[in-house]
């Protein structure tokens, strides 16, 4: 069974616990592995705050007056944690410790993030962050909120956007992540043509591809706040030819752009042509 190695793996449960809360959450390896850990299931011990200070002053290094752990620090961690400092799991991390900007971690989040996640040792920051991974493909509300927290911790301070090349390499970690685990899951109420008999109904990798060479195509100054969040919204309720795309409806404009560019270039259906 899949799912019971899996959630054996991910939590290092037996495989009758597995079986118990797989079954009891119509076997959603996401549900059953939150309700797992909320009910006290492979935490034996508090996380320590005195061995995550000390983690914390490890990783701060040179900086003896600071409270950040900067650049230098993260590479470090990542070497421990054996992660690669590029993976889309440090997203969660971040999300978690509530990090201000890319490889930076203050000390009151670095503490009350890895206590929350009952972690005060680099295995069990192991352990968490395949937990994390996990549940940020899997989880469409958990992937939102890590969507949502990427905006502002990948934006350079005093910006309002997030430059091009920027927004898009958050996006080559993100996107594909949730479409791969169903937490972008289509959340169209009516019915899709299936095109080629596969069940493709909803955004695919294929419409990533195309949304990335439009924004590259058409250039400009950055990415809105309103056009990352919305772009989620969007993923998840348009069909795969943009057929119920209302453009009277308040998408940011980049989106309607990007409908209106697809049809021009003959990358999905026109309406008419239905």
């Amino acid at each position: 069974d899949p799912l019971l190695s899996d959630f054996c793996s991910i939590t290092g449960a037996s495989p009758k616990d597995a079986k118990r809360y797989l079954d009891k959450h119509q076997r959603r390896l996401d549900a059953a592995i939150d309700a797992y850990y909320q009910e006290g299931g492979g935490r034996t011990t508090v996380a320590s705050t005195s061995k995550l200070n000390a983690l914390f002053e490890k990783y701060k290094g040179e900086y003896p007056s600071g409270d950040e752990i900067s650049i230098d620090g993260t590479i470090q961690l990542c070497q421990d944690l054996k992660v690669d400092p590029e993976n889309v799991v440090l997203l969660a991390v971040a999300y978690e410790l509530k990090s201000p900007r890319v490889g930076e971690w203050n000390k009151k989040g670095w503490v009350e993030g890895w206590s929350r996640l009952g972690c005060d040792t680099i295995d069990g920051m192991k352990d968490a962050l395949t937990r994390l991974r996990a549940k940020l493909g899997s989880d469409s509300t958990y992937f939102h909120k890590v969507y949502d927290h990427t905006f502002s911790f990948a934006r350079t301070e005093g910006q309002r956007s997030l430059a091009i090349d920027t927004a898009l390499a958050f996006w080559n970690l993100l996107l594909p992540t949730g479409l791969t685990g169903g937490a972008l899951k289509h959340d169209l109420t009516g019915e899709d043509i299936d095109m080629d008999g596969e069940g493709s109904f909803g955004w695919t990798d294929e419409h990533t591809q195309w949304w990335f060479q439009f924004l590259t195509e058409k250039g400009g100054k950055g990415v809105s706040k309103d056009t990352w969040m919305m772009l989620f919204d969007f993923i998840r309720s348009i069909d795969s030819q943009f057929l119920t795309h209302d453009a009277e409806a308040a998408w940011p404009s980049a989106i309607d752009d990007f409908v209106a560019w697809a049809r021009a270039t003959g990358k999905v259906l026109t309406p008419e042509a239905t």
